[in-house]
């Protein structure tokens, strides 16, 4: 059985990509899940003044240790106007300055959606080229379009094709993690 850590870039209480993302731990029934609501995590904008003269939260410090204690990690990325949100943005920067190699030997399914049919890949391809630099292997990756379309409260990805999708990178990462 696998740790697993998992969570949305988003500090948004609405975020439809932390949906995602618990839907996703759901199906990793066999493993440890520990799921992050990064809703509940106040990281200030980082600059380097700040961090002078206040240094780490314990938040980012605990933070970092559930990622480093996992054997992986799942992660929604959020996209404003075809970016990483600069939440995300800001905590993987907060992270960096910890440990440039936050993620190292980590492997991560990195997923993305939005309301519109992109699903938010701009944003998801941006984190995908960014992750390997801190340490991470990106084993796979998945884009859902349309979320208020393609996804039910209650049953998950309606598409069969997308769940079909889904499900096999959620697959694939889960085989190389045990």
């Amino acid at each position: 059985m696998a740790a697993i850590l998992a969570f949305a870039g988003s500090n948004s209480s609405t975020s439809i990509n932390f949906k995602l993302v618990k839907y996703t731990a759901a199906l990793a029934k066999e493993h440890s899940i520990q799921l992050l609501n990064l809703a509940n995590y106040p990281f200030p904008m980082y600059s380097e003044d700040y961090e002078r003269e206040n240094g780490f939260s314990n938040s980012l410090s605990e933070f970092m240790k559930d990622i480093q204690k996992s054997d992986g990690v799942i992660i929604a990325v959020n996209e404003h106007n075809g970016a990483p949100s600069a939440y995300f943005k800001n905590v993987l920067d907060w992270l960096s300055r910890l440990e440039r190699s936050f993620f190292a030997g980590k492997k991560v399914l990195l997923m993305s959606t939005s309301p519109g049919k992109r699903g938010g890949i701009g944003a998801l391809q941006k984190i995908e080229g960014i992750l390997p630099r801190m340490g991470a292997e990106v084993i796979a990756t998945f884009s859902l379009p349309e979320f208020n379309s393609n996804f039910d409260a209650e049953k998950g990805i309606s598409d069969a094709n997308l769940a079909k999708e889904h499900q096999d990178a959620l697959n694939l990462f889960l085989s190389k993690i045990v």
